[in-house]
This record gives C-alpha cells, sequence and structure tokens, in this order.
C-alpha cells in the first residue's frame, strides 16, 4: 500500500511543483520592467531657457524650495491652462511667501503639450515652470515618479492636469502634514473624495465608474490598504524625507500606482493622513474603464506578489536620484 501511494506522493509533488514554478514565470513576466531614465529626461526647458535645456535638481540633494508641484500631462493642450491658471494665482496669492517650482511632465504627448507648457512658462514669467518631455509614453504613474524624483521642493505635491481638484485645498493638506511630520519628517497627506461618495459630485458619473469605484474598494481592502478611503486622488502631498524613500521604490507606471504609494508608505511605517477636499470631474478622461478595470486587477496582483515575495522591497536609505 505505501508503495502504491508514493508514485502519487510524487506525482502530487511534481505537479506542485510545477504550478508554483509557472506561477512565479508569470509574475516575473507580467511585472514591470525597470523604469529607465534617459539623459534627455534629466533636462528641462523654462521660460529662462527655452531653447537649452538644464539640469534637474535631484531627490537626494538638499531642498532648495519650499514646494514642488509635479503634474504629469498626456495630450493636455486643452485642459492643462485652465489649471495651471488657478494654480498660479493660488501660489501668487498666499500672504505667506511660499517659494515654489512646477514641474510639468510631459509623458510622450503626441499633441504638441511641451510646446504649450512652455508658452505658459512664458505666461508667467515671474513662475518657475519646469517643462520636462519624456521621449516615451510610460504612464502616470511613470510620469509623476520622474517628477518626484527630480524635484526641488521640501515638500511635493502631485495634481493632475486636468484641474479636477481645487488647488486652494493644498492649504489643508499643508496643514495636516505640519501636524504628522513636524521637522521635516517623513509623511504623506492624501486628498481624498470619500465625503462626495453620496453626493451629485459622484452619483452622476457614468455607472460603471461607480462599480470600478466600489469594487477597487473592496479589492484595496484585500491586498492591505483598506485604511484610506480614496487611494486613485490624485492630489497627494509628501514629505521630501518620506519620497525619498517611497519614489525609487516604485515600480508600477500605470494609473494604479497610488496604491503601490501607499503599501510603500505602510511598508516604511510613514505616516499618512487623509483630507477631505473639494473635486468635480472634468470631460477629456482618456481612462478606458473596461481595459483599466482588468488592468487594475492585474496589477494590483502584480504589487501585492511582489511585496509579499520580497522581490519589490522599500528600503529607508535617501534616494541616489536618477
Amino acid at each position: 500500500m505505501e508503495q502504491a501511494l508514493n508514485p502519487l506522493v510524487y506525482g502530487a509533488l511534481t505537479l506542485l511543483t510545477g504550478g508554483v514554478i509557472a506561477l512565479y514565470s508569470a509574475l516575473v513576466f507580467w511585472s514591470p520592467l525597470p523604469i529607465v531614465t534617459r539623459e534627455s529626461e534629466k533636462k528641462y526647458l523654462s521660460h529662462a531657457s527655452p531653447s537649452k535645456p538644464l539640469l534637474l535638481t535631484r531627490l537626494s540633494e538638499p531642498s532648495k524650495i519650499d514646494l514642488t508641484i509635479v503634474v504629469p500631462a498626456y495630450n493636455e493642450t486643452e485642459r492643462l491652462p485652465e489649471m495651471m491658471e488657478a494654480t498660479i494665482n493660488h501660489l501668487t496669492s498666499l500672504k505667506g511667501k511660499r517659494t515654489f517650482e512646477v514641474i510639468i511632465v510631459d509623458d510622450g504627448s503626441t499633441d504638441g503639450t511641451s510646446a504649450v507648457s512652455l508658452k505658459l512658462a512664458s505666461q508667467y514669467p515671474k513662475c518657475n515652470i519646469k517643462v520636462v518631455t519624456l521621449e516615451n509614453n510610460t504612464g502616470k504613474g511613470g510620469a509623476v515618479r520622474h517628477g518626484m524624483l527630480y524635484a526641488g521642493g521640501e515638500r511635493l505635491l502631485m495634481v493632475d492636469a486636468d484641474g479636477a481638484s481645487r488647488i486652494e485645498d493644498l492649504e489643508a493638506l499643508w496643514k495636516e502634514m505640519d501636524r504628522i511630520a513636524p521637522n521635516n519628517a517623513p509623511g504623506m497627506v492624501v486628498g481624498s473624495r470619500a465625503h462626495l461618495v453620496k453626493t451629485e459630485a459622484v452619483v452622476k458619473r457614468s455607472l460603471l465608474r461607480n462599480i470600478l469605484m466600489y469594487g477597487l474598494h473592496t479589492i484595496l481592502r484585500i491586498v492591505g490598504v483598506g485604511h484610506i478611503r480614496d487611494t486613485q486622488c490624485g492630489f497627494k502631498l509628501f514629505s521630501r524625507t518620506a519620497a525619498r524613500q517611497i519614489f525609487p521604490a516604485q515600480h508600477l507606471p500605470t494609473w494604479i500606482f497610488d496604491v503601490e504609494l501607499l503599501l510603500l508608505a505602510k511598508q516604511l511605517r510613514i505616516p499618512v493622513a487623509e483630507v477631505p477636499i473639494e473635486w468635480h470631474e472634468v470631460a477629456g478622461s482618456k481612462l478606458n474603464v473596461v481595459t483599466a478595470s482588468l488592468q487594475m486587477l492585474r496589477d494590483l496582483v502584480i504589487v501585492r506578489a511582489n511585496h509579499l515575495l520580497g522581490r519589490w522591497k522599500a528600503s529607508p536609505e535617501k534616494a541616489k536620484g536618477g
């Protein structure tokens, strides 16, 4: 009897081993390759230097200003001007002097986004607006990561180019950062639309978008960031010390990258706070709901599996730059 079972046990172990190898191979295959920074992408154009590229500040260097605003932009010639006008008007109207720069990261656009961005830089000559052009379209996550790795601010804000978030709400995030991360300690403050779930701002969204939102929340609780009610709002503030630990360890270039940032912050024990902000949907979204849903499921599995297996690790060491 024992001899008869041995082949069965051996066969089961063989199948199990083969299955594990197959799953691991699939994980390696589907995991994104390391994000490569090209030499041209380490430079920027501006109103002061519209034709001669200048070197960007590295995140590993000491901060040079109070705030960097990183704006990922892919084919945003129509929506970017209005968003930039609101941003500059707010920042220049503050009573207290806050030095700032705006880094517009053109994510391989085909509609002349970089050219429009340079015109905007000329429109606001007294403001430090830097235009970085990525050679290829990497995805929103890749564009944000690039801007963060070359930011000079003591605090760094990521904000969408569509102007859906109200820039004035930066002050609420700033105040909360003062509370959770005093004296430039590591900290992350997330703009949240969770309080708008039952308001017209969300109710009027398409049925598919709302189904996606609720499905995402369920999955996020499973992967470990269910404590954050709104992970996907493109309005997040980081202290420089937090950004140095988080962004070099980011792997996902896709739109679900926000979840990876939160997982990294949790792994690094960086305090994260959530602050309600105003938000409205803006026409012109390039997100395909069905495709994004499938990509979301795949990428969430990928990021969670890689972290559990130790293939992707967060380190408290400072960023080395690109």
